[in-house]
């Protein structure tokens, strides 16, 4: 093993090590009240090894509630990108439209989820479609921005090249602006996902939906403490993971 592979596998272990000591000796000394590593999973150890159990409709396996969170990430994820990616391209495109509809854009893209939510449950009056709606419309803001900034940012000799070869409009869109902006929306893509799933563990958590975020607001209710740090690290493994496979899909993409 090189130097440089032992180093990129030791400091990861170390750093995970370093946050467990401190989290024991928080446990210990600041609050009882906070489980410590070794109790968190004694208690929790049936989620993680029978992740699939059922025994009613909030008391599930992890693994069976990440599936449930992740199904409905994946279709407001995907929402987003329908919605968002043309949006990109029509506001890099047409300055007319740009200065049409970028002040909106910038109007609604800061709003929290936690204000859409419920403007969802108004319009769709049950739990599932509104929070599809609420990821959706977080999540897409990332992407219509980088797409926009990634169309108005190729540079002009590739635009010229195009009309000197009397391109047509759609083959200028396939072959020169589409694959000159790619870094640009993958790179919202990638934010678009990470704020997917923030948002999905705050819809879960105010509908009581099953999933990880309803499974930890149930268990704050019931004060087991060790599921919620159970949940807590189970939303950050998923979206460190999501992450990496986004990044992974960009650079495959970005070598055809």
């Amino acid at each position: 093993m090189s130097r440089t592979t032992a180093r990129s596998v030791l400091l990861p272990v170390l750093g995970v090590v370093g946050v467990l000591v401190i989290w024991t000796v928080i446990s210990e000394t600041v609050t009882k009240e906070l489980p410590s590593p070794l109790k968190t999973w004694q208690e929790s150890r049936r989620y993680v090894l029978e992740p699939f159990f059922k025994d009613g409709e909030m008391n599930q396996g992890i693994g069976r509630l990440a599936f449930y969170s992740l199904v409905r990430v994946g279709k407001g994820f995907l929402l987003a990108l329908a919605i968002g990616t043309p949006l990109g391209f029509l506001l890099g495109l047409s300055r007319s439209f740009h200065q049409s509809f970028d002040p909106i854009v910038q109007f609604l893209r800061p709003i929290s989820p936690l204000a859409w939510l419920p403007l969802g449950l108004v319009i769709f009056q049950k739990s599932e479609p509104a929070a599809i709606f609420t990821i959706a419309l977080c999540a897409m803001w990332p992407t219509v921005i980088n797409t926009a900034v990634g169309v108005r940012s190729i540079s002009q000799d590739y635009l010229n090249v195009g009309r000197v070869l009397k391109l047509s409009r759609f083959k200028m869109l396939t072959k020169i602006i589409i694959p000159a902006s790619l870094p640009y929306v993958f790179t919202g893509y990638r934010l678009s996902l990470g704020l997917a799933w923030l948002v999905i563990v705050a819809s879960e958590m105010l509908t009581g939906t099953p999933g990880v975020g309803g499974f930890l607001w149930q268990e704050y209710n019931s004060l087991v403490y060790s599921h919620i740090l159970l949940s807590v690290i189970t939303i950050g493994a998923i979206g460190f993971t999501l992450d990496r496979v986004m990044g992974f899909v960009e650079a495959r993409v970005r070598a055809v």
